[in-house]
């Protein structure tokens, strides 16, 4: 599985401990910094500032913390923020957007993996099951990968990029393909849903499974133990089981769930 340490952040200690925390303060409201804002009639919304929207990292928190929560930046753009805190006198103004994942920061991933996960090295495999390489170990990879496969060069095979296709657990095997077709898949499942709102299934809206992705027309419908099948308009690129589709009408954001099955990419 492929988690998402920033949603898991959010619902579990910024929205669950932070606000605990300021609720035995005695404080009315917490305000953190994500490009969100609340509508007129408030309903979550994205962020103003698109490309700096923050709202598919909210989907996993209940609403009832939401709500407690203001977000001063949801409103500006981010070059506006800079100037106020320059004219404020901040030193931090011009300070590089933060690129690292939640609670690791800026240290190579795998630096991070290795102190907690043993390392334990399979072959790497096409689609026919010819091996091509070895890896270092399954929980360095993500489906839809292409860089760190280090496989190029091999004789009989096109040089064209390899992405990585699936992760066998069963036998530490890491299957790739120079077929970028071969990662797309129609349907997913979703788990721990968290709805904003009362809606209407079959419900018709857009979904997004990865933080930078456009919008995608998809349908969804309830399946069996709570969970909710998703079918979109056009097949969509290494869905990854653990990674969270977040869904939305408009800028509205409706709720999200946590991927728990899709199309499988090998048959």
């Amino acid at each position: 599985n492929t988690p998402n340490p920033d949603i898991l952040c959010n619902r579990e200690i910024k929205f669950e401990q932070f606000v605990n925390y300021a609720t035995r303060l005695g404080a009315d409201y917490i305000a953190t910094g994500h490009y969100a804002r609340w509508t007129q009639d408030h309903r979550l919304a994205r962020g103003l500032d698109r490309n700096k929207d923050q709202s598919y990292f909210l989907q996993a928190v209940p609403l009832a913390r939401l709500e407690r929560c203001l977000f001063p930046l949801g409103q500006l753009q981010k070059n506006s923020v800079r100037k106020i805190a320059q004219e404020a006198g901040l030193h931090n103004h011009r300070r590089k957007d933060s690129t690292g994942i939640c609670f690791i920061g800026e240290r190579r991933f795998s630096d991070f993996l290795q102190r907690y996960l043993d390392t334990a090295p399979g072959p790497i495999r096409d689609r026919q099951g010819r091996r091509l390489g070895e890896h270092s170990g399954l929980h360095h990879f993500t489906i839809g990968q292409r860089q760190g496969i280090s496989i190029g060069g091999l004789p009989g095979r096109a040089e064209r990029p390899s992405y990585v296709l699936a992760k066998c657990m069963h036998t530490n095997t890491l299957v790739v393909t120079q077929e970028p077709a071969e990662l797309l898949g129609g349907w997913l499942r979703i788990e721990q849903a968290n709805w904003f709102a009362e809606l209407q299934f079959p419900l018709s809206c857009t979904a997004k499974i990865r933080y930078r992705q456009q919008d995608q027309a998809c349908t969804v419908v309830p399946a069996a133990n709570g969970e909710f099948n998703v079918t979109f308009a056009t097949p969509q690129r290494a869905i990854a089981v653990g990674q969270y589709a977040a869904f939305y009408a408009g800028d509205i954001v409706l709720g999200g769930g946590r991927i728990s099955a899709c199309e499988p990419l090998i048959h």
